[in-house]
């Protein structure tokens, strides 16, 4: 049966070809969506957990989406954050939300010297802040602008120049990334770029033998006079919210996406296995009349969409890879990250996709009259 059923598939290559081709595609779209949510959702993550706090505080009628909701708090309740009991640094954060030659960033609004208190940065070319005209870039961002297309691809060192925010700046040093952001600013220059007076959007804490005060200090923010509806989490219950069913439309787009997905590997497959059914009537009546079951019919058919979809996965998967690589090189901000449970589920979905578009061919195969296979011209 295998040889026959290699056979009919090289008999009919083209088709053969396409057929695979639209597995590939699909397994292909699926990881690929998929890679760059969760590229997103967890390069957050481990940017977030980078920052060196143990507790964030921001005022309650903030969201959750920081960078979204502007600067709702001022900076200088960092200093009275500061001389909370167990609290050792309070580290205010302007974090902004900006959009620059088609690329989404979040950009670093900080105090220096309270920022590196939290976790020093850590240099690989240049220092800190010498001017409010001074920019901070981690490793990856220095590697490409987004000022734009002509601008792309350019490695920036210390003493050039960018744009951002309509400001020009000096990076004045490049820092190992994961640091929350990817671009610092000094706190004092985003509020002058913005027209706010000495604001911030959320306090990052780091706190004495954390967890071991975490919650005392929780407490004794909240009854702070003015802070008693704060926003007050520790660093793990911000990371628990990082996840892709905790963001807006994750799962309805990648459910769409499957979908899509799913609809032109079946369709694909259900018009190549139909057609190739059609063209084999002969054949078929040949098989039933030397003693081939239905079972054995319907097995052959399968076996071929089923061979089809395997070699469509293995292009898919290495295809994603191969993408993987060529983003890492030409968007190396891009975060695309493939993982082994999604291959395989990938590979699953377009398998049994590429199975079920097979079946009613196979069975109509199965059901045919071997007399009226064999009389058929």
């Amino acid at each position: 049966m295998n040889r026959l059923v290699v056979g009919n598939l090289v008999h009919r290559p083209l088709r053969s070809l396409i057929s695979a081709l639209a597995v590939t595609i699909e397994v292909v779209m699926i990881l690929s969506i998929v890679a760059i949510m969760l590229g997103m959702v967890n390069g957050q993550k481990l940017r977030t957990n980078g920052i060196g706090g143990d507790i964030i505080a921001k005022p309650g009628a903030a969201s959750n989406l920081i960078g979204v909701s502007g600067a709702p708090a001022s900076a200088k309740v960092g200093l009275v954050l500061a001389k909370l009991p167990h609290v050792k640094v309070a580290a205010p954060i302007y974090i902004q939300l900006t959009t620059s030659a088609g690329a989404v960033e979040n950009i670093f609004g900080i105090d220096y010297s309270t920022f590196n208190a939290l976790t020093p940065f850590v240099f690989v070319e240049g220092g800190p802040f010498s001017g409010p005209d001074d920019i901070i870039v981690d490793d990856v961002a220095s590697h490409g602008s987004t000022d734009g297309p002509a601008m792309r691809g350019k490695s920036f060192h210390v003493g050039e120049t960018t744009k951002l925010l309509g400001h020009v700046f000096h990076v004045s040093g490049v820092v190992v990334h994961g640091r929350g952001g990817r671009k610092f600013i000094p706190l004092d220059t985003i509020n002058a770029i913005n027209g706010t007076d000495n604001r911030c959007s959320v306090f990052y804490l780091r706190t004495e033998d954390a967890p071991k005060w975490q919650k005392a200090v929780r407490e004794e923010i909240q009854a702070t006079e003015g802070m008693q509806q704060w926003d007050v989490q520790t660093l793990d219950e911000l990371l628990s919210q990082m996840t892709p069913e905790k963001f807006p439309g994750f799962n309805i787009g990648l459910s769409v996406v499957i979908g899509i997905a799913v609809v032109i590997g079946f369709l694909v497959i259900f018009q190549s296995m139909y057609t190739a059914v059609m063209e084999r009537t002969r054949e078929i009546g040949i098989l039933k009349s030397l003693g081939a079951s239905k079972g054995y019919i319907v097995g052959i058919v399968l076996r071929e969409s089923g061979l089809l979809a395997v070699c469509g996965v293995v292009a898919g998967v290495a295809s994603t890879y191969l993408l993987r690589a060529i983003l890492h090189i030409k968007a190396s901000q891009l975060e695309f990250e493939v993982t082994p449970a999604w291959v395989a589920k990938a590979a699953a979905i377009a398998i049994v996709g590429a199975l079920l578009g097979a079946l009613y061919p196979a069975l109509k195969a199965a059901s045919k009259d071997p007399i009226d296979a064999l009389s058929y011209e």
